[in-house]
């Protein structure tokens, strides 16, 4: 049996930067492997598993979460062996400075983005990420040796336990989510269900949310979850955002589906699963905006979990929001009666 605690940790510490999930995929594949009839690995890189029921003609499920993760890429390594870089995905520049690195090269080699003391800058001004470069302590030709520019740069840092419900550290956007995937199969592995699931750990949504728009076009749900995150309330942070340790978050809104939505606040209702309400009212900035339309349409639903400093290398959640994410998706699947007519009638 997994222990939450300790999946999240694993997952956090791997590094897949967005384009670069080769280098975790197999992992999270062998994850979801004893949980699933078959696990695959999609040409965009996506992995897919899916339990079947083994009943004629169901219908089939697909809950999502994304795997890869923000980092950089090597822009240019300079005479002296520095490493300039860009960033993939939404890096905060603010929060790079004195960050620890590992930079993807023929090797893997640890690294840290130094800049110049304040005392030595001009007043009010901050370090743009174009100024910032990467000192991994080598001299330079055994850098040049190594290093070439298109390298994938991953953020190193990874906390853990802070206190006995909190979890902080790089890339719970959206580790934590593939860990309730995994957790939701594992519950699933013995049950008798009506419908088929695929559980999906995409690849790319940093960047386009790529890998939610082909693996939905590629398994045509009748209906689909996504699980991403959300802003958690922080002391400069309260409006529109969710307290951690409340339960899954429920996005209403044109994105999502509202018999769908109505069904799983039902669902959270009769088991007493804690669920806060958001509301989006356009795009929702995760891969359920692409799922929604892939094909001839999709219904889709969103469940997030409330996530503290938010693309950072010390993201912060509790792991009672996970849980309760892993408890209504469990409970919603197993309800199912395999009739998907009520989805569409008025």
């Amino acid at each position: 049996m997994m222990i939450m605690k300790e999946l999240i940790n694993k997952l956090s510490d791997m590094r897949g930067v967005s384009g670069f999930e080769y280098r975790i995929t197999g992992q999270i594949a062998d994850i979801l492997r004893p949980y699933c009839d078959d696990v695959r690995i999609d040409a965009l890189g996506s992995v897919i598993g899916v339990r079947r029921c083994g009943k004629p003609n169901a219908p089939c499920i697909m809950i999502e979460a994304h795997c890869d993760e923000i980092g950089l890429i090597v822009t240019s390594v300079t005479e002296e062996g520095y490493l300039t870089f860009a960033s993939v995905g939404g890096v905060d520049e603010r929060t790079l400075p004195s960050t620890e690195v590992t930079v993807h090269a023929k090797e893997d080699l640890w690294g840290v983005i130094g800049i110049q003391p304040d005392y030595m800058l001009e007043k009010g001004k901050t370090v743009k990420m174009k100024n910032m470069a990467i000192d991994t302590g080598l001299e330079a030709e055994k850098v040049k040796e190594l290093v070439s520019v298109g390298d994938s740069i991953a953020l190193a840092q990874s906390v853990g336990e802070l206190g006995s419900e909190q979890f902080s550290g790089k890339s719970l956007d959206d580790r934590a989510s593939v860990a309730a995937i995994a957790f939701v199969m594992e519950h699933l592995a013995d049950a008798d269900l009506n419908v088929d699931v695929y559980a999906v750990a995409a690849v790319q949504e940093e960047v386009g949310c790529r890998g939610g728009k082909t693996t939905a076009y590629g398994i045509n749900p009748d209906m689909a979850i996504a699980i991403d995150v959300t802003h958690g309330i922080t002391p400069d942070n309260s409006d529109n955002a969710v307290e951690t340790g409340s339960g899954t978050a429920m996005s209403l809104g044109p994105n999502l589906h509202p018999k769908l939505t109505d069904a799983l606040l039902d669902t959270a209702k009769r088991h007493k699963i804690n669920v806060k309400i958001e509301v989006d009212g356009g795009e929702t900035g995760t891969d359920a905006w692409e799922i929604q339309v892939a094909r001839d349409g999709v219904p889709t639903a969103l469940l997030s979990i409330p996530l503290k400093y938010m693309h950072t290398s010390v993201e912060t959640l509790n792991l009672s929001d996970v849980q309760a994410t892993v408890n209504l998706l469990t409970e919603f699947i197993k309800e199912q009666k395999g009739d998907m007519e009520w989805i569409f009638l008025p």
